[in-house]
C-alpha cells in the first residue's frame, strides 16, 4: 500500500522539487504557488487520514482478500454437514467395493496366509479411520474459559480487538476463539481442529492415506484388468459380459481412481502437518514464527520457538506418549486419552522439562 502511494506521488513530487530549483517563488505567478500551497496540504492531509503504524504488504492482502474469507466462511458454515455425508458416503462405497467385487476375486486366487494377512491389516485400518473421523468431528477443539481473571493474556486479537491467552487463535466461522487453533475449520469435518482433537483429525488423515494407498496398490492388477475389459465394450461384436461383470468392472475402475486421487491429496497434507508437528507449531503459528523469525534476524537475535522440544519430543507430547507401551495402546490402537496440559498453560510434560531447556538456549 505504501509503496503504490510512493509510486503515485514521486512524480509529482520530482516536479516540485524541480520548480523549487528554478526559484518559482520570485517567477510565478501567485496562482501557480497557491496551487503548490494547496497540493502541500492536501498531501498532508491524505497521509493522516492514511496513515497507520501497523500497515504493509500483509495488511493490503488481507484487506482485498477479505470478500473472499467472508464468503467461504459462510459457504463452509451451511454446507459443512454436507462434506461430512458426502466423506461418509464415499468412503462406505469404498468399503462396500471391496467386500462385494474384490473380495470374491481375491478368495479365489490368493493364499491362505496372503489372504489372512490382507483380513486383518484391512481391518484395523478401517476401525482406526472410523475412529478418529469420528472422534475429530465430534470433540469439541477446546475454548478458553469465560469470565476468568487467572489467565495470562499474552497479545491481542485482530477480530475482537480483546486481550487473548497463548496460542489462542480467533476462528471466523464460530466466531469465537480457539485453543491452538490449527487452520480454520476444515469443511469435511464441520469441525474447527484445537487442542483437544488435534491428534485425531491428524491420525485420521494419516490412517485415511494408509488405506487409499492399500487400495491403489492391492487393486492395480485388478484395475488393468476391468479397464481391459471395458475398452472392449464397444466392439463388434460385443463381449459377452453379464450385468454382475461390468458393474464389478465399472466399480473397480472407480475404487481405484478416487482412492488415487485422495491418496495423492490427503497425503500432501498429512505430510504438511507432520513437518508442522516435527517443529511444535501449528500451520497458523507457523506464518507468525516467520514474520518473528524475520524481525529478530535483522536485529542481529534469533528466534526460538518456546513450544519445540525436539522432533521426537514433539511427536511424544502430540501423541501423549509417556511410555514406550502407549506407542501400542495410544498410537496403533484406537485411544481417547486426553492431549497434555489444557490447552492454556503450555508447561512441557516432566519427562523432557530438561531437553526442552538445550533445545530452547539460544
Amino acid at each position: 500500500m505504501r509503496g503504490q502511494r510512493s509510486l503515485l506521488l514521486g512524480p509529482a513530487r520530482l516536479c516540485l522539487r524541480l520548480l523549487l530549483l528554478l526559484g518559482y517563488r520570485r517567477r510565478c505567478p501567485p496562482l501557480l504557488r497557491g496551487l503548490v500551497q494547496r497540493w502541500r496540504y492536501g498531501k498532508v492531509c491524505l497521509r493522516s487520514l492514511l496513515y497507520n503504524s501497523f500497515g504493509g504488504s500483509d495488511t493490503a492482502v488481507d484487506a482485498a482478500f477479505e470478500p473472499v474469507y467472508w464468503l467461504v466462511d459462510n459457504v463452509i458454515r451451511w454446507f459443512g454437514v454436507v462434506f461430512v455425508v458426502l466423506v461418509i458416503v464415499l468412503t462406505s462405497s469404498i468399503v462396500a467395493i471391496a467386500y462385494l467385487c474384490v473380495l470374491p476375486l481375491i478368495l479365489r486366487t490368493y493364499s491362505v496366509p496372503r489372504l489372512c494377512w490382507h483380513f486383518f491389516y484391512s481391518h484395523w485400518n478401517l476401525i482406526l479411520i472410523v475412529f478418529h473421523y469420528y472422534q475429530a468431528i465430534t470433540t469439541p477443539p477446546g475454548y478458553p474459559p469465560q469470565g476468568r481473571n487467572d489467565i495470562a493474556m499474552v497479545s491481542i486479537c485482530k477480530k475482537c480487538i480483546y486481550p487473548k491467552p497463548a496460542r489462542t487463535h480467533h476462528c471466523s466461522i464460530c466466531n469465537r476463539w480457539v485453543l491452538a487453533l490449527l487452520s480454520g475449520n476444515p469443511p469435511w469435518l464441520n469441525n474447527c481442529v484445537g487442542h483437544y482433537n488435534h491428534r485425531y483429525f491428524f491420525s485420521f488423515c494419516f490412517f485415511m492415506t494408509l488405506g487409499c494407498v492399500y487400495c491403489s496398490y492391492g487393486s492395480w492388477d485388478l484395475f488393468r484388468e476391468a479397464y481391459a475389459a471395458i475398452e472392449t465394450y464397444h466392439q463388434t461384436p460385443p463381449p459377452t459380459f453379464s450385468f454382475r461383470e461390468r458393474m464389478t468392472h465399472k466399480s473397480l475402475v472407480y475404487l481405484w481412481f478416487l482412492c488415487s486421487s485422495v491418496a495423492l491429496a490427503l497425503g500432501a497434507l498429512t505430510v504438511w502437518h507432520a513437518v508442522l508437528i516435527s517443529r511444535g507449531e501449528t500451520s497458523i503459528e507457523r506464518h507468525i514464527n516467520k514474520k518473528e523469525r524475520r524481525r529478530l534476524q535483522a536485529k542481529g537475535r534469533v528466534f526460538r520457538n518456546p513450544y519445540n522440544y525436539g522432533c521426537l519430543d514433539n511427536w511424544k507430547v502430540f501423541l501423549g506418549v509417556d511410555t514406550g507401551r502407549h506407542w501400542l495402546t495410544r498410537v496403533l490402537l484406537p485411544s481417547s486419552h486426553l492431549p497434555h496440559g489444557n490447552g492454556m498453560s503450555w508447561e512441557p510434560p516432566p519427562w523432557v522439562t530438561a531437553h526442552s531447556a538445550s533445545v530452547m538456549a539460544v
